[in-house]
Protein backbone atom coordinates (compact mmCIF):
# COMPACT_ATOMS: atom_id res chain seq x y z
CA UNK A 1 0.00 0.00 0.00
CA UNK A 2 1.29 3.58 -0.96
CA UNK A 3 1.70 6.16 1.40
CA UNK A 4 1.29 4.07 4.56
CA UNK A 5 4.97 5.07 6.03
CA UNK A 6 6.07 5.21 9.59
CA UNK A 7 6.11 8.37 10.90
CA UNK A 8 7.91 9.14 14.29
CA UNK A 9 7.36 10.94 17.16
CA UNK A 10 8.60 14.43 17.90
CA UNK A 11 11.57 15.01 19.80
CA UNK A 12 13.17 17.95 21.75
CA UNK A 13 9.86 19.87 21.90
CA UNK A 14 10.71 23.32 23.62
CA UNK A 15 8.43 26.84 23.74
CA UNK A 16 8.89 29.75 25.24
CA UNK A 17 8.61 33.67 24.39
CA UNK A 18 10.22 35.36 21.59
CA UNK A 19 12.80 37.60 23.04
CA UNK A 20 15.54 38.72 20.72
CA UNK A 21 15.54 39.57 16.91
CA UNK A 22 17.80 40.62 14.62
CA UNK A 23 17.66 41.86 10.93
CA UNK A 24 20.39 42.90 8.56
CA UNK A 25 21.00 43.34 4.36
CA UNK A 26 23.12 41.37 2.61
CA UNK A 27 24.35 42.08 -0.74
CA UNK A 28 25.92 39.51 -3.41
CA UNK A 29 27.38 40.01 -6.41
CA UNK A 30 26.66 37.85 -8.53
CA UNK A 31 28.75 36.39 -12.15
CA UNK A 32 25.43 36.28 -13.84
CA UNK A 33 23.98 33.08 -14.37
CA UNK A 34 24.30 30.10 -11.67
CA UNK A 35 24.74 29.55 -7.86
CA UNK A 36 26.27 31.47 -5.35
CA UNK A 37 26.47 30.00 -1.60
CA UNK A 38 25.55 32.74 0.76
CA UNK A 39 25.88 30.15 3.81
CA UNK A 40 28.67 31.49 5.55
CA UNK A 41 27.24 34.83 5.85
CA UNK A 42 23.59 34.15 6.54
CA UNK A 43 25.53 31.99 9.28
CA UNK A 44 27.83 34.62 10.16
CA UNK A 45 24.45 37.14 10.96
CA UNK A 46 23.03 34.46 12.80
CA UNK A 47 26.05 34.31 15.12
CA UNK A 48 26.42 37.63 15.29
CA UNK A 49 23.25 38.13 16.63
CA UNK A 50 23.30 35.77 19.48
CA UNK A 51 20.48 33.63 19.08
CA UNK A 52 20.17 30.71 19.87
CA UNK A 53 16.88 29.07 19.57
CA UNK A 54 14.19 30.79 16.81
CA UNK A 55 13.50 30.89 12.95
CA UNK A 56 15.68 32.91 10.23
CA UNK A 57 14.27 34.18 6.88
CA UNK A 58 16.14 34.87 4.08
CA UNK A 59 14.26 36.76 1.63
CA UNK A 60 15.47 37.46 -1.86
CA UNK A 61 14.21 41.44 -3.33
CA UNK A 62 14.59 40.75 -6.76
CA UNK A 63 11.73 38.84 -9.67
CA UNK A 64 15.11 38.12 -11.74
CA UNK A 65 16.99 35.65 -8.45
CA UNK A 66 15.90 33.41 -6.20
CA UNK A 67 16.94 31.49 -3.14
CA UNK A 68 17.11 27.33 -2.72
CA UNK A 69 18.23 25.10 0.01
CA UNK A 70 19.95 22.69 -2.01
CA UNK A 71 23.12 20.15 -1.85
CA UNK A 72 26.62 21.55 -1.31
CA UNK A 73 28.81 18.65 -1.73
CA UNK A 74 28.70 17.85 -5.41
CA UNK A 75 28.56 21.11 -7.71
CA UNK A 76 27.21 19.20 -10.77
CA UNK A 77 23.89 18.85 -9.22
CA UNK A 78 23.81 22.67 -8.92
CA UNK A 79 24.81 22.01 -12.75
CA UNK A 80 22.24 19.90 -13.62
CA UNK A 81 19.57 22.03 -12.05
CA UNK A 82 20.67 24.77 -14.32
CA UNK A 83 20.33 22.91 -17.33
CA UNK A 84 16.77 21.81 -15.40
CA UNK A 85 15.87 25.50 -15.18
CA UNK A 86 16.76 26.14 -18.75
CA UNK A 87 14.84 23.19 -20.09
CA UNK A 88 11.57 24.83 -18.33
CA UNK A 89 11.91 28.17 -19.08
CA UNK A 90 14.69 28.39 -22.54
CA UNK A 91 15.13 32.05 -23.64
CA UNK A 92 13.97 33.11 -27.01
CA UNK A 93 10.65 31.10 -26.90
CA UNK A 94 8.50 34.22 -28.21
CA UNK A 95 7.74 35.37 -24.78
CA UNK A 96 6.05 38.58 -25.24
CA UNK A 97 7.45 40.64 -21.84
CA UNK A 98 11.04 41.14 -23.75
CA UNK A 99 12.45 44.87 -22.83
CA UNK A 100 15.07 44.12 -20.59
CA UNK A 101 16.20 41.10 -23.26
CA UNK A 102 15.66 37.73 -24.13
CA UNK A 103 16.71 36.25 -20.35
CA UNK A 104 14.53 38.22 -18.28
CA UNK A 105 11.16 37.16 -18.70
CA UNK A 106 12.71 33.59 -18.04
CA UNK A 107 14.11 34.52 -15.21
CA UNK A 108 10.90 35.39 -14.02
CA UNK A 109 9.68 31.89 -14.79
CA UNK A 110 12.96 30.48 -13.19
CA UNK A 111 12.00 32.79 -10.03
CA UNK A 112 8.26 31.36 -9.72
CA UNK A 113 9.70 27.90 -9.92
CA UNK A 114 11.88 28.56 -7.33
CA UNK A 115 11.73 30.65 -4.03
CA UNK A 116 12.17 34.41 -3.38
CA UNK A 117 12.21 33.53 0.34
CA UNK A 118 13.38 30.71 2.81
CA UNK A 119 12.59 29.45 6.44
CA UNK A 120 15.30 28.10 8.28
CA UNK A 121 15.38 26.73 11.83
CA UNK A 122 17.72 27.91 14.47
CA UNK A 123 19.19 25.49 16.79
CA UNK A 124 21.58 25.68 19.61
CA UNK A 125 23.02 29.35 17.64
CA UNK A 126 23.24 27.11 14.67
CA UNK A 127 21.55 26.79 11.13
CA UNK A 128 19.36 23.39 11.58
CA UNK A 129 20.34 22.07 8.21
CA UNK A 130 20.98 18.97 7.13
CA UNK A 131 24.60 17.69 6.19
CA UNK A 132 24.77 18.31 2.89
CA UNK A 133 22.58 21.30 2.39
CA UNK A 134 23.55 25.11 1.04
CA UNK A 135 21.75 28.52 0.70
CA UNK A 136 22.08 29.43 -2.41
CA UNK A 137 21.38 32.97 -4.08
CA UNK A 138 20.35 31.45 -8.11
CA UNK A 139 21.22 34.35 -10.09
CA UNK A 140 18.60 33.75 -13.35
CA UNK A 141 20.41 36.76 -15.51
CA UNK A 142 23.20 36.13 -17.96
CA UNK A 143 25.42 39.30 -16.81
CA UNK A 144 26.50 39.77 -13.29
CA UNK A 145 24.42 41.95 -10.57
CA UNK A 146 24.01 43.01 -6.96
CA UNK A 147 21.38 41.56 -5.05
CA UNK A 148 19.78 42.47 -1.89
CA UNK A 149 18.70 39.63 0.17
CA UNK A 150 17.07 40.34 3.90
CA UNK A 151 17.81 38.43 6.66
CA UNK A 152 15.41 38.54 10.00
CA UNK A 153 16.14 36.03 12.65
CA UNK A 154 14.13 35.60 15.82
CA UNK A 155 14.10 33.74 18.90
CA UNK A 156 15.98 33.32 22.15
Amino acid sequence: MRGSGRIGGIEGFQEGEVRRQASARLTVSTPGQGFTDITAAVADFLARSGIAQGLLSVFCRHTSASLTIQENADPDVRTDLMTALDGFAPRHSGYVHGIEGPDDMPAHIRTLLTDSGLAIPVTGGRLALGTWQGIYLIEHRDRPHRREVMLHVIGL
